[in-house]
């Protein structure tokens, strides 16, 4: 089957917003045996949209829209729908009323433009949308399918997941798909392709390589008659590649750094501190993303360099000697954290965002890990912007946190 996407909205043309949607599609389609061929942008415009679906219609069977499909008058995508199968809208009032409950219950009036929203044609399915207000569409005709999404990330995903993608699955995948993601950390994209060539190379199970903020990640995707089959290849696949990036994988699938982190302290009855120069307080800020972070974060520190050596006790010795971006540094910084907050992990954290700081490259990064085990230092340089180097600091700390974690609670 091949498949279509079409991103609606100005704001996309504009750049106002990046469209997260059509890469999360992207990702989705090919664990349901689905090729996606096109992905078309079009603005908040009736007959350029109605353009982009008759293109769509001549070249691909499957035809999703994100987008369009909230209440006021740029919100164009089902009258363009409606206007490209020549079929009447009508208002459904089952969905008026649906509306209308849904307002009540947050003590809200229902404004009159939502009714918009109720609107169906005669071909049209409508797909449930749990997190709001816009319901999506499914036509079906002359062995096409158009599918309508709104725009809402988290609107979109959840209807996907619950209803578009078992629905195609059912109706179009003559094999059961499966899939498996491994996160790595620390390796390039070119070394990991080169580690894995093999495997990419392969047909079943497929294996795909992406670059993404955490690291590279391995998506490994087989085929076959029965699910038991296809984890089979899968876990095969996997397992060997395991054998070959060993360390380098931290995770898989919805796996994250900081939540692995948290498992592991909360397990082990451990706590955590941080201070950050340079980062922002971003390393903290991912940290406390976890829900559970009070039960095993403490303290976290966000202070001027210049302000260390007052603050927390690193002389000019240390910093004359090795500069003020250094292991020796970052050690000191998480030695101090750690015994002024009395925790099991204390984490110094200092990032060069700005060109030729401190005479030290843009993306500079150094790490100090202090546990009762003793001291651990790490200096990295990654490219990047300003946010980029940021975000990548504060991974590399949970990254190097994670193994020294990992090994202290094997034995535990």
């Amino acid at each position: 089957m091949k498949a279509e996407i079409i991103s609606i909205g100005t704001e996309l043309l504009l750049g106002e917003i990046t469209d997260t949607n059509a890469a999360y599609l992207a990702s989705q389609l090919p664990l349901l045996g689905i090729d996606l061929h096109f992905i078309s942008t079009v603005g908040d415009n009736k007959q350029r949209l109605i353009e982009t679906l008759n293109h769509a219609w001549q070249r691909s069977d499957i035809i999703i829209t994100t987008g369009g499909l909230g209440p006021t008058e740029d919100d164009i995508t089902r009258e363009a729908i409606a206007e490209f199968f020549q079929e009447p809208i009508t208002i459904d009032q089952s969905l008026v009323n649906q509306f209308k409950e849904l307002f009540k219950r947050f003590n809200m009036d229902m404004p009159e433009s939502n009714i918009k929203q109720a609107s169906i044609i005669p071909s049209a399915g409508v797909i449930a949308n749990p997190r709001g207000t816009a319901p999506g569409w499914w036509v079906e005709r002359a062995e096409h399918v158009i599918i309508a999404m709104p725009g809402p990330p988290g609107e979109m995903q959840q209807m996907w997941s619950n209803v578009v993608a078992p629905q195609l699955q059912k109706k179009y995948c003559d094999a059961i798909i499966y899939s498996k993601t491994l996160k790595t950390f620390s390796l390039s994209e070119a070394k990991v392709g080169e580690l894995t060539r093999t495997y990419l190379l392969a047909k079943n199970p497929t294996v795909g390589i992406y670059a993404k903020p955490d690291g590279i990640h391995l998506r490994i995707t087989a085929k076959a008659e029965t699910l038991g089959s296809a984890e089979e290849l899968v876990n095969k696949a996997a397992g060997e590649i395991h054998e070959i990036l060993g360390k380098y994988i931290w995770g898989s699938d919805s796996d994250t750094l900081e939540g692995i982190i948290a498992n592991l302290l909360i397990t082990n009855n451990m706590n955590l501190a941080v201070i950050e120069a340079g980062t922002g307080g971003i390393l903290a800020n991912t940290i406390t993303n976890i829900p559970e972070s009070s039960k095993f974060f403490r303290y976290g520190i966000v202070i001027n360099r210049d302000d260390l050596k007052r603050e927390y006790g690193i002389n000019d010795d240390i910093i004359e000697q090795y500069g003020m971006v250094s292991q020796e540094v970052a050690c000191k910084m998480a030695s101090a954290i750690k015994a002024k907050y009395e925790t099991s992990f204390g984490i110094g954290l200092i990032g060069v965002t700005e060109p030729d700081e401190l005479n030290n490259k843009l993306g500079t990064i150094v790490i100090g890990i202090e546990n009762n085990a003793g001291k651990h230092g790490f200096k990295k340089i990654y490219p990047g912007t300003r946010m980029q180097v940021k975000q990548r600091a504060a991974i590399a700390a949970l990254y190097e946190l994670k193994n020294i974690l990992t090994e202290e609670t094997k034995c535990t």
